[in-house]
């Protein structure tokens, strides 16, 4: 199968080569999913499961990429609640060779049936930055009807699931961002927008849960805004800042089946738009993962037709 491969840390991206794998093969309660699109996060060529398995062994070559949709091929040993052909989207293992590829194995509980009125491209671009906004804004940040949310990056990919969740959840959105980002965050539904570059935050007042994708200043500034009870969630990593009278939770995103058809029933039903910056076949991918050029939005790399 044709699948994109990464070797060298060191050169991350620029390291990329599309080239012949082995299909790959269930293990008990996997399943073989023959993938349509699949999603891309820049920073995966930092994260050490990119690199090295569970034990810390290398595992290069490895092949990137988490987010998937696509159509079951075969199923493993023991695995159940999935049958041949139907179609599935989720998220991959970190640690077993991703979805960058024609195929992959993944354990069937990480993926979720995609209805048929769902494209395969909006399908992959879900599980990542779906997952991340839900779990962060209701299980981590414990969201409440009438609560204002800070949203950082309110107009990437993340950023604008967190925006639509929020508000549809009954909660005040203040995206933050560039100044070219202020309108797109408006229209995925923030009722304000900070120019962190020209704005002062501490004018924003106080917050019941910020929402971080950035780290550093922002963190702390945005700690500081936190009124007594509310929660700062980060996904970069320890956070550094914690606010006076409040939690700092930082977390990884986990896969879920059940959030997952809560995602996907939203875009069903409208109240959920994706939001994909730029799409490449796989032949293209590794110049288009590449591109110098700023990312606006999720990267979907289309698979098959």
């Amino acid at each position: 199968m044709k699948a994109i491969v990464v070797s060298d840390q060191s050169a991350g991206t620029a390291g990329m080569t599309l080239t012949e794998r082995p299909e790959p093969v269930a293990s008990i309660n996997d399943v073989i999913v023959r993938i349509h699109a699949s999603g891309f996060v820049p920073t995966e060529m930092e994260w050490p499961s990119t690199w090295v398995d569970r034990a810390g062994r290398d595992k290069t070559p490895s092949i990137p990429g988490h987010e998937l949709a696509g159509v079951v091929a075969s199923l493993g040993y023991g695995t159940t609640g999935l049958s041949v052909g139907q179609r599935v989207f989720g998220l991959a293992d970190w640690h077993r060779d991703g979805t960058l590829a024609e195929y992959v194995a993944i354990e069937a509980r990480n993926v979720a049936p995609l209805p048929g009125d769902v494209d395969f491209e909006v399908g992959a671009s879900l599980p990542i930055s779906g997952l991340t906004a839900w779990q962060g804004l209701f299980q981590h940040g414990r969201l409440q009807a009438g609560q204002t949310v800070l949203a950082h990056g309110a107009a990437g990919a993340v950023g604008t699931m967190v925006t639509q969740l929020a508000r549809e959840a009954g909660a005040y959105v203040i995206g933050t961002g560039r100044a070219a980002d202020r309108d797109k965050a408006l229209d995925f539904g923030a009722h304000e927008f900070v120019d962190l570059e020209n704005d002062a935050l501490k004018d924003v007042g106080d917050v019941d849960l910020v929402f971080d994708v950035i780290g550093g200043d922002v963190q702390k500034q945005s700690a500081a805004l936190i009124r007594a009870g509310g929660t700062l969630v980060s996904i970069v990593g320890p956070v550094e800042a914690r606010p006076v009278d409040g939690l700092a939770v930082d977390f990884v995103v986990e896969t879920d089946r059940a959030q997952l058809g809560e995602i996907v029933q939203r875009v069903r039903d409208g109240r959920l738009r994706t939001n994909i910056g730029h799409v490449s076949a796989l032949d293209d991918a590794v110049a288009a993962l590449n591109s110098p050029e700023r990312r606006k939005g999720k990267t979907i790399i289309r698979v098959r037709p």
